[in-house]
């Protein structure tokens, strides 16, 4: 892959699993949040979907879309957008009841010396959705960030671990999941929380920014000496067919790919792919933020896309000088400032 069509044409492509569970899937779909760095695919994936499977469903697709040209490449994909500020209660309440939600609002970036928005986004939005959705079931985004670090030696922590989220962030995303459930209980919602890390898209992820760091002759941080990693395209098809599994009490979902990824060899795959000398700095920690996604795995299958092809493809699509997203993940965060 070279360009981005190409790209998007490869993580907007339906499973043969995600095809049949639409079908058994009753109402609409709406994406909330969509102009992030994951809802445009995954919003043509839904679309695409319903269309292999020849469904009458409805996509929509709800942002700000207060830039670029988004707006106008979805509409022309067949989805049908609406430009909301979702935290103006009037504007949120004219939204249409529809039956599926896919929620992917939240802001982590810039937490730091803004934390009353982080906490706006994170935990006092989701009480006006579900108050508004009420009558729907709801797919949340959430992240692996409500965990702790753990012991890289355990090979990841599954949903039944305690959560232990460090710094303001991840605090408000546990926010978000218990003011979800909170509802969830008060008006019987069915609910999924999505606990993805990391995604990877070729323009901006994990791998990105470790072969970057190789290809430039910079400093390859192994501290955060391991991560788990899972394409965008599987990522967005698990969150689509969670709909079926969303349940009240909320069900809790850990989405990601099934390796414990070393940093150190990454860099080091990335240097034979490119012909460099990785610059390798610090010292791995027997701690590092990992989760154990089986029970995902269990239930969808494996991710499609492998380890290696992602290396693969990243390497390749930086040796062309493939589009590039100024949006790194900071996954070398320990202290869980953001």
């Amino acid at each position: 892959m070279r360009n981005i069509r190409d790209l998007e044409q490869k993580m907007c492509e339906p499973s043969a699993g995600l095809v049949r569970d639409i079908t058994l899937l009753d109402g609409d779909i709406m994406i909330l949040g969509v102009g992030g760095k994951m809802g445009p695919t995954l919003a043509k994936l839904a679309k695409n979907t319903v269309d292999c499977a020849k469904q009458e469903k409805q996509v929509y697709a709800v942002s700000r879309f207060s830039k670029g040209s988004l707006r106008r490449e979805l509409e022309a994909f067949g989805i049908k957008t609406i430009a909301a500020d979702l935290l103006d209660e009037h504007q949120l309440d004219h939204l249409p009841d529809v039956k599926n939600i896919i929620y992917m609002v939240g802001h982590k970036f810039g937490t730091t010396g803004n934390e009353h928005f982080t906490w706006a986004m994170n935990s006092f939005l989701p009480g006006l959705i579900a108050k508004k959705f009420k009558n729907s079931r709801i797919v949340s985004f959430s992240t692996g960030n409500v965990y702790p670090l753990t012991p890289v030696k355990n090979g990841g922590v599954s949903e039944e671990y305690p959560t232990g989220p460090i710094g303001e962030y991840a605090q408000s995303c546990l926010g978000r999941e218990r003011v979800f459930t909170y509802y969830s209980h008060k008006y019987n919602i069915p609910q999924l929380h999505f606990r993805l890390n990391y995604a990877i898209d070729l323009r901006y992820g994990v791998l990105l920014e470790i072969a970057k760091s190789v290809k430039e002759g910079k400093p390859v941080d192994v501290t955060m000496g391991h991560a788990n990693v899972i394409w965008q395209g599987d990522a967005n098809d698990m969150a689509i067919r969670s709909l079926l599994y969303c349940s009240s009490p909320p069900e809790f979902l850990n989405v990601t790919g099934p390796e414990t990824m070393s940093i150190r060899w990454a860099a080091e795959q990335f240097g034979e792919l490119m012909n460099r000398s990785p610059v390798i700095i610090g010292e791995e920690q027997d701690t590092a933020l990992l989760s154990n996604a089986s029970k995902s795995h269990k239930l969808f299958g494996y991710p499609k896309v492998t380890l290696r092809e992602m290396i693969e493809w990243t390497a390749e699509w930086l040796e062309h000088d493939g589009e590039v997203l100024a949006k790194p993940t900071h996954f070398q965060e320990r202290e869980g400032k953001y």
